[in-house]
């Protein structure tokens, strides 16, 4: 051990622990920034090496502060400051460019939620911790990887989130709020919020439980075609094969799918439920003959007395042409009132009750229309 080094000790038992802080800031300093020589670079090190045993954790923490974003720290500090307590573990575990992979998997699954969250929420993060994450960490640490734009996630990683804390009220609109979320991981997130608010609904005893379950069947119904009409065309799919799993993709969803404009996951479902792909689903639908369509349905399983309704959407759709200038209001109460007319008008009308659904969607899509224009006023007001 160099006199230096030793002096350096000698000092630091007797110096208070304020002086020691400042101590570590100034070593870590001038290891990092002043040109020293070989022997005085590994005096200085071998000086902050002895300070990683120092009892006060500010001492400890202070050099933690000073080296956790620089490259050039030496890589045996970094690994004993992040093994130490969380206070000063944090530090690095955040920002250290030194960390590996597979060390960051490790503290994940051996450290608590403090540290978690730390890891989340570095700079950069690579699908393996991101996943480790997903994984084990706690709500609070998928959070934080979820706030991370700067972290890679895994597609099935959001579905364990999704599994693991989709319950949790923050955590799903942490996930909501994020754009890029795939339309079928969102559709899973409204299943679990539609859920909630059942048993919230039923346990304050506010509506009897089938009325319940018609409401909040039809909010996310509503929910999921608003966000089709967001999601990137490659998203239908997945979305389709989930609604499928849980047995959500009802000849009345179809129909307010379709009523509502949404005609890529009408065609999508069709395709789906027919096993016909869907290039050959959207030139039937694009010919309009009601022969070729009424075979399509028939394929698809979907229930003959709703053959009507969905040619008299498909032909509304093909035929009009609805002005781009129109308010959103306009835009939904033409096109639903078009599909009612038409399907009025239709002599092999069975039963009323597609009617019905019909002119519910209708009064649902105009008092959805018109929240959306008084709210679109009072922002421009």
């Amino acid at each position: 051990m160099s006199a230096i080094v030793e002096q350096f000790l000698n000092w630091a038992r007797r110096a208070p622990a304020e002086r020691r802080v400042a101590a570590a800031r100034a070593l870590a300093r001038a290891y990092l920034v002043s040109p020293l020589s070989p022997q005085e670079r590994e005096e200085v090190e071998t000086a902050m090496t002895v300070l990683l045993d120092d009892g006060a954790i500010e001492v400890r923490g202070a050099l933690a502060a000073e080296l956790a974003a620089s490259e050039q720290a030496p890589q045996h500090l970094i690994l004993s400051l992040a093994a130490d307590r969380d206070r000063v573990a944090v530090l690095v575990a955040k920002l250290s460019p030194l960390i590996l992979d597979s060390e960051l998997v490790d503290m994940v699954a051996m450290r608590g939620e403090v540290m978690q969250v730390a890891i989340a929420s570095r700079p950069f993060l690579s699908r393996a911790v991101s996943a480790a994450i997903g994984e084990v960490g706690t709500v609070a640490a998928c959070r934080a990887l979820i706030m991370n734009r700067a972290a890679r996630i895994p597609r099935f990683s959001l579905d364990r989130i999704v599994a693991r804390h989709g319950s949790d009220p923050q955590m799903r609109l942490t996930l909501l709020e994020r754009e890029d979320l795939p339309l079928e991981v969102r559709e899973g997130l409204l299943g679990k919020l539609a859920e909630a608010l059942r048993e919230l609904i039923v346990s304050h005893k506010w509506l009897e439980p089938s009325r319940a379950d018609t409401v909040i069947r039809d909010a996310r119904e509503c929910a999921t075609i608003a966000a089709a009409f967001e999601a990137p065309a490659d998203n239908m799919p997945a979305l389709i094969a989930q609604l499928m799993q849980g047995k959500a993709l009802t000849p009345a969803f179809l129909i307010r799918a379709v009523a509502a404009g949404q005609t890529l996951l009408f065609e999508a479902a069709l395709a789906a439920l027919a096993r016909v792909p869907h290039e050959r689903v959207s030139a039937l639908v694009a010919s309009g003959r009601r022969s070729n369509l009424r075979a399509l349905l028939q394929r698809a399983g979907l229930p003959r007395r709703s053959f009507p309704a969905f040619i008299a959407a498909i032909e509304v759709i093909r035929t009009s042409d609805f002005d781009a200038a129109d308010s959103d209001y306009r835009r939904a109460t033409q096109l639903i009132d078009a599909i009612v007319a038409r399907y009025r008008q239709k002599p092999d009308r069975e039963l009323d009750q597609i009617l019905m659904l019909l002119r519910r969607f209708a009064r649902e899509a105009r008092r959805a229309a018109a929240r959306d224009h008084a709210e679109e006023l009072r922002e421009a007001a």
